[in-house]
């Protein structure tokens, strides 16, 4: 972000009073870097966003088991038995995973 400003200098002040006029500042422009730390002041946008993680990662367990059932309860055969070996489950990560983002 960058701040305009009025500043006033020690060269100003001397010429100022050299002159027996008022001091006038100067414009100066400064850049400062703006943070956000999402878990100051009690933010609840970590606890929502994982929250909403956990719940997807929920569901996508579930419809990857469901899957699982359906091709193994489908045919009794042994080709869906070896199919069952190819198929790779990730395990559901836990919410508190995105806290430490914070």
């Amino acid at each position: 972000m960058v701040l305009y400003d009025l500043r006033y200098s020690a060269r100003t002040f001397a010429d100022a009073a050299r002159q027996s006029r008022r001091p006038q500042p100067r414009a100066v422009r400064r850049t400062v870097a703006i943070y956000s730390f999402a878990r100051h002041q009690r933010d609840r946008s970590v606890a929502e966003w994982s929250a909403t993680e956990e719940r997807r990662a929920r569901q996508r367990l579930r419809a990857q088991a469901t899957a699982l059932v359906r091709l193994v309860n489908a045919t009794a055969d042994e080709l869906a038995l070896d199919a069952v070996d190819t198929i790779d489950i990730m395990p559901a990560r836990h919410r508190r995973g995105s806290l430490w983002l914070a």
